[in-house]
């Protein structure tokens, strides 16, 4: 089992999830985020005043899957939050040792 930790542009979210669904992956996991990478942030204009916001908004999605998933998770995710500008976001692949559905007492690949 692996998870994919999926950071990206909160105006994507809508059709990462809908391609997800549409791979069959129905558990995700969401959480608003803020950041930045190598975009480092942007100056703004307040009454007048410049000032440097460091962190930008991010969505951070969280999915654990069996291994056979992976790759087509990764898939579907890069196209649907890619836009080709500077701060589409990072995915990360862990490895998964053990699940548990609290309710149920399963186990492993029937948690999921």
């Amino acid at each position: 089992m692996k998870k994919i930790e999926a950071v990206i542009k909160p105006f994507r979210l809508e059709d990462v999830r809908e391609a997800l669904a549409g791979i069959g992956i129905s558990g995700i996991t969401v959480t608003e985020v803020k950041g930045f990478g190598r975009q480092k942030g942007h100056t703004e204009l307040y009454r007048g005043a410049e000032y440097v916001v460091d962190f930008l908004p991010k969505v951070k999605i969280e999915i654990v899957v069996v291994d056979e998933q992976v790759e087509n998770c990764v898939d579907v995710i890069l196209q649907a939050a890619r836009t080709g500008k500077i701060g589409d976001g990072k995915i990360f692949i862990t490895e998964i040792t053990k699940v548990i559905r609290i309710r149920t007492g399963e186990i492993d690949n029937e948690a999921i």
